[in-house]
């Protein structure tokens, strides 16, 4: 069955639950312009010999050893040419309290707006991947693979550096409440808190895993 079909059959059985939202119970068809809620991160390019950062939002670990993460970019943006040109690019998480600063580098291009004092830069071992000194944690990558895809570029990057804030580390973790990251959630567009802790993962679920 097709998705047009699917639609049709899902307005034949439940159309009181597409023209009035439904109960607690009914799904109703929202539209594929929904996103998971996601972290917030600056990614750190050098431009033409410029430091530039764009904020960015589709941003996950990608691969456990080595370390990579993939960042989602719109190929309309200055930034991936950039990662491209120099094969290295960086992943600043920021906190609640730098949300100013990085909502403003998603609002401007660095084409027409020169970023490089909106922050304090520091290096790692890659020479032109600028990481944020402000953001709690930083990592450098060096770009391993590029996906082309209609609207976006998928870059992943082997993490080459990672570096944090010493109060933000407890028992030898980051202390994510310490970090106080930014989420994102979409459309409606807002910038959210870190919420409260409701499980441990990988032992929340056990209660339900049958004995043999």
């Amino acid at each position: 069955m097709n998705v047009a079909s699917k639609r049709t059959l899902i307005a034949i059985q439940y159309p009181d639950a597409i023209e009035k939202g439904g109960s607690e119970m009914d799904k109703i068809e929202i539209g594929f312009d929904f996103s998971v809620p996601m972290p917030v991160v600056l990614v750190g390019t050098q431009v033409k010999g410029k430091v530039n950062f764009m904020t960015v939002a589709w941003c996950t670990r990608a691969n456990a050893e080595p370390p990579m993460i993939v960042c989602g970019i719109n190929r309309r943006n200055y930034t991936p040419a950039a990662i491209v040109e120099n094969g290295t690019f960086s992943v600043n998480l920021p906190s609640a309290s730098l949300v100013e600063k990085t909502d403003f580098c998603g609002l401007v291009s660095g084409e027409r707006v020169d970023k490089a004092e909106v922050f304090e830069v520091f290096y790692g071992i890659l020479d032109n991947a600028p990481m944020i000194r402000a953001c709690p944690v930083t990592l450098e990558c060096r770009l391993v693979h590029t996906l082309d895809l209609p609207t976006n570029f998928l870059f992943v990057g082997e993490i080459c550096g990672a570096y944090a804030d010493a109060h933000i580390i407890k028992d030898n973790r980051p202390d994510f409440a310490a970090i106080d990251p930014l989420i994102l959630t979409m459309p409606d567009n807002t910038y959210h808190h870190l919420g409260n802790t409701v499980g441990e993962a990988w032992h929340a679920g056990k209660g339900l895993i049958k004995k043999t």
